[in-house]
């Protein structure tokens, strides 16, 4: 068991960094409002792909650095990307109305930020899941709710401190949070034992490479799903549903905060209802939640909000799981996974605008083409539940 202190800093990352991830997303209004940046709908999904690309990288490149530096370092690294992130956030303001500037910035801050989520994450769940080797489904499950929690609060924050007049409150306030962690983690350990029960390399089975695979594709179609609705919520509930900002806040705040009610819900539960019941059930969840998106009127957003909280559920448990599955078949599965979690992030990210401006097609239809990617991921979550293991998967 690692000491308090550690775990104090591990699962406040969680939060602090699910704050940070849906910071800009959260601020979409400020980014997209001709008052302000005045991106366009291309303009703002093409902010999230160097964000995806420096987070496949990071991820990518973890496990080496992990070796190479130690994971504690790996894990302040991070959290340094995320602080220069909200840092150039802040400063973008100060450039408006020159030129493209202020874009530039914003991809910088993007970058920082794909940097700061793609070593962070991965090192999150490996130290959670090495500090509670015995129940490691269920600690990954409560950070990840910690990170859902940050993701829920980063909406709720903007409308706070845009109502207030200073919409950049909310980054300076990371900002400050992380400055906090970074200084407070500096003088801990934050080392990764590996006593029976944690996953060290060369135990994996020699078909593990086709299985991963298998995982890898879920994740990938598992970025799309959720980022379709995390980046794009508020604008589908302002264009399409005529929606207010505030009730398009409290949309993106509910679908997050089911993604968090979910993951400790089937934490809580996991004796009574297995994790592998709970990874097979809820893509068909998230896909009952975007086809209803796609067929509601557009003077309903009441209905909207309450479908996003339904997409939210349906998501929540999922990354989790195929992470903390993962682990138990190749070592350095969290990077890696984050990885292809990360690829299914920009192009969901990226790819939705050009959708929207250049084929003409309305977020209703492509929240509709998102009801049949979390049926796929429905059908597949059965073939990478079984190809585990044996035993590897019950509860």
């Amino acid at each position: 068991m690692a000491r308090r202190s550690e775990i104090a800093a591990v699962y406040a990352a969680g939060l602090v960094q699910g704050v940070a991830l849906v910071t800009f997303p959260a601020a979409s209004s400020i980014l997209t409002s001709p008052e302000y940046y005045g991106l366009s709908s291309t303009a703002y999904g093409g902010l999230f792909l160097p964000q995806a690309l420096a987070a496949i990288a990071a991820a990518l490149a973890g496990p080496s650095l992990i070796r190479r530096l130690s994971i504690k370092w790996v894990f302040l690294a991070g959290l340094i990307g995320d602080l220069a992130a909200m840092s150039l956030l802040v400063t973008s303001q100060f450039f408006i109305g020159d030129g493209q500037l202020p874009y530039a910035i914003l991809l910088v801050a993007t970058t920082s930020l794909g940097i700061g989520f793609g070593l962070t994450v991965p090192a999150l769940n490996s130290l959670a899941a090495a500090f509670f080797a015995a129940a490691a489904d269920r600690a990954v499950l409560y950070l990840n709710a910690l990170l859902g929690l940050g993701t829920a609060l980063a909406p709720v924050l903007v409308a706070v401190f845009l109502g207030l007049g200073w919409w950049w409150g909310l980054p300076v306030l990371v900002a400050l949070l992380l400055v906090g962690l970074i200084a407070s983690s500096l003088g801990l350990p934050l080392t990764v034992p590996t006593p029976a029960g944690t996953v060290a390399t060369g135990n994996a089975e020699p078909g593990m490479p086709r299985r991963f695979w298998l995982f890898a594709g879920f994740a990938l179609l598992y970025g799309v799903l959720e980022t379709t609705n995390g980046n794009w919520a508020t604008l589908y509930m302002t264009a399409d549903l005529d929606a207010s900002t505030a009730v398009a806040s409290v949309a993106l705040t509910t679908f997050w905060a089911m993604v968090t009610v979910g993951r400790v819900l089937f934490a809580a539960i996991e004796r009574s209802f297995p994790e592998t019941n709970t990874f097979r059930v809820l893509p068909f969840v998230a896909a009952a939640a975007m086809g209803l998106l796609a067929f509601l009127p557009s003077d309903a957003p009441s209905a909207g909000v309450l479908a996003f909280g339904l997409a939210g559920l349906g998501c929540s448990a999922l990354l989790p799981l195929t992470i903390s599955f993962g682990q138990r078949e190749l070592a350095a599965a969290a990077g890696l996974l984050i990885a292809f979690y990360q690829m299914g992030y920009g192009i969901a990210a990226f790819g939705i605008g050009p959708l929207e401006e250049r084929a003409g097609l309305s977020l209703t239809t492509i929240f509709g083409a998102v009801a049949v990617v979390a049926l796929v991921l429905g059908l597949l979550s059965f073939r990478v539940v079984r190809s585990g293991p044996p035993g590897a998967h019950s509860s």
